[in-house]
């Protein structure tokens, strides 16, 4: 299909409004627009438009980058539209290394961008509340107290009609159970030597990053994760001093403002020989620090070796090696590879053998597994309807497993699932691996 843009100049100009970095010209340059991309794209397979692809997209910027195009509404709406799931990457026969691309292309047009109100109020409630979990949790106050009083169905379907889609999408993404105001971790859980887990030459010393929202929505994870590393002979740490993993900020287009939070983590984990999360996201961030700070000559070298130590929860403990735990299971779930874990961490097969090793647990596979659910950050909040059209599609997969369950490893596609089954009425589960992992390994009904 044709791409469709606003009209323009043909003729090369000698300033182009967009510039990009030379490495990052190249990641352009890679593409030999065969399409592999395409069907591996959400936007392009929801809505059919070539615009809305990878291959379309690398066009658009590329052509803005030679000054061929200018960036008009019409190309900012399809870059804007792109989830940053990274599964073209995967499918990629030319190892184009799109998110680079994506990202700098959208932080240096953010300038460009007028935005409505709606679209800030929720750029400051990403930026400014669910990076600082204290805050987040002052806004959960009032939600959480309506819960317990039964009162927040009615006035989030109230507060959705009169605060339009964005804000309506945010007030659906609250999971219905969660601590009022949940406590902080320690800073440190020495290891309980377990007697079934695995011997090692040396106990590993492991950095906990809760994550912000993780932190708040998901402590109980967190707390899990913490207490099956112990169990697993690691001495878990949980430094004061660390803070956002920065995700938020450079995807949304501030990496200046992640860069600064990657050093600060990069100094609060320096004497940790692991450091480890239970969210995709923000683990695919860690991973990254090498590139978000290769070119500062103080930092680059300790970012690339920050890089080397971090891992997800599930590879970790696939690392550690355990024996198979004592205790049955008895549940029958469908897996949902996240984005960030599958195709930018490259993890997909560690979590499925930890839990095919569960007595008496049923893995079902999930079809279109790999396919974003359209959670992506906030982009369910961004751009709400093709995040539902996504969510309503991924909840129709899992319902076709026969499963009640899915499990999948990362907050953010655990609320954009379980909030598209509450819409959409099917009764459904989502769990992460830890706490399955949690009661298969200390019971106590997980």
């Amino acid at each position: 299909m044709p791409i469709t843009v606003e009209p323009g100049p043909v003729e090369k100009r000698s300033e182009p409004l967009l510039k990009l970095s030379q490495r990052t010209y190249q990641r352009a340059q890679q593409c030999v627009h065969c399409g592999l991309c395409l069907p591996a794209c959400p936007t392009y397979t929801q809505n059919g438009l070539e615009a809305d692809s990878p291959r379309g997209r690398i066009y658009l910027m590329k052509a803005m980058a030679d000054g061929r195009i200018e960036p008009s509404d019409s190309v900012l709406h399809h870059l804007d539209l792109c989830l940053d799931c990274r599964a073209c990457e995967t499918a990629c026969p030319s190892g184009v290394v799109y998110h680079e691309l994506i990202e700098e292309t959208r932080a240096k047009l953010r300038p460009l961008h007028m935005r409505s109100f709606s679209e800030r109020t929720v750029e400051w409630i990403t930026f400014e509340v669910m990076t600082r979990p204290t805050l987040l949790k002052l806004a959960l106050l009032k939600p959480r107290l309506l819960q317990r009083l039964g009162l927040w169905g009615f006035f989030s379907a109230l507060a959705g009609k009169l605060l339009g889609p964005r804000l309506g999408k945010m007030q659906q993404m609250l999971p219905e159970k969660g601590a009022l105001w949940p406590r902080r971790l320690a800073e440190f859980y020495p290891s309980t030597a377990a007697a079934d887990s695995a011997p090692r030459a040396k106990k590993l010393t492991v950095g906990f990053m809760p994550g912000c929202v993780g932190s708040v929505m998901f402590n109980d994870v967190n707390r899990k994760a913490i207490e099956l590393l112990q169990h697993l002979g690691c001495d878990v740490r949980v430094p004061r001093s660390q803070g956002c993993c920065g995700a938020i900020h450079h995807h949304g287009g501030r990496p200046d403002v992640a860069a600064e939070k990657a050093k600060r983590n990069i100094e609060a984990f320096s004497k940790c020989d692991r450091v480890v999360n239970t969210i995709a996201g923000c683990g695919a961030m860690l991973k990254e620090y090498g590139h978000l700070l290769h070119d500062d000559p103080h930092w680059s070298d300790r970012a690339r070796e920050f890089d080397g130590k971090s891992r997800d929860i599930s590879e970790l403990i696939a690392e550690l090696d355990p024996p198979p735990p004592r205790h049955r299971v008895e549940r029958t779930v469908t897996y949902h590879d996240a984005c960030h874990l599958a195709h930018a961490q490259k993890v997909r097969e560690q979590p499925r053998k930890l839990l095919t090793r569960i007595e008496g647990l049923t893995l079902v596979p999930l079809p279109e597994t790999e396919m974003c659910c359209g959670a992506a950050g906030t982009y369910n909040l961004m751009h709400p309807q093709m995040s539902q059209e996504l969510g309503q599609r991924k909840v129709a997969h899992i319902r076709s497993t026969g499963a009640q369950v899915c499990v999948t490893g990362n907050v953010g596609c655990a609320m954009q699932i379980e909030s598209e089954a509450r819409r959409t009425g099917a009764e459904m589960k989502v769990l992460h691996p830890v706490e399955l992992l949690h009661q298969a390994y200390l019971g106590a009904g997980g």
